[in-house]
C-alpha cells in the first residue's frame, strides 16, 4: 500500500522518502468551487497534524492539516492560476505538496483507501 487517509480528508501517497499530500474526492465535493490554495512553504517543517495549507471555496475556508512530519519539498504551482484542478482531480493533478518523510511509522496510524470509503459512507 502507498496511499493512505486521514479523518480529515487528506490523502497522503508514498514514493520511498517523498510523500505526496492532497484532499480527497468526497472533501472537494463538500467544499464546492475551490477558488484559492494557500500552500505550505518550501522547507517548512510540519509535524503530523499541523496546519499546514488553506482550500477557500465559494463555500468555506477549510485548514488542510499535515498528515505526517516532514520538510515540505515542493508545493503544486499550478494550482496558483488553477485552483479548480482540485475540484477536477483531486486525488491526481490537484495535489498540493510534497514532503520528505521523517517518520514512516506514522502512517500506521491512517487508513487504507477501503477503510476510508467505509468511513466516508458513515458521514
Amino acid at each position: 500500500m502507498n496511499r493512505y487517509f486521514t479523518k480529515d480528508h487528506e490523502w497522503v501517497e508514498i514514493d520511498g522518502a517523498t510523500a505526496t499530500v492532497g484532499i480527497t474526492d468526497y472533501a472537494q465535493g463538500q467544499l464546492g468551487d475551490i477558488t484559492f490554495v494557500e500552500l505550505p512553504a518550501e522547507g517548512a517543517t510540519l509535524a503530523q497534524g499541523d496546519s499546514a495549507s488553506v482550500v477557500d471555496s465559494v463555500k468555506a475556508a477549510s485548514d488542510v492539516y499535515s498528515p505526517v512530519s516532514g520538510t515540505v519539498s515542493g508545493v503544486n504551482e499550478a494550482l496558483a492560476d488553477n485552483p479548480e484542478l482540485v475540484n477536477s482531480a483531486a486525488e491526481g493533478d490537484g495535489w498540493l505538496w510534497r514532503m520528505t518523510l521523517s517518520d514512516a511509522s506514522e502512517l500506521g496510524a491512517l487508513m487504507d483507501e477501503p477503510a476510508y470509503r467505509s468511513f466516508v459512507d458513515t458521514l
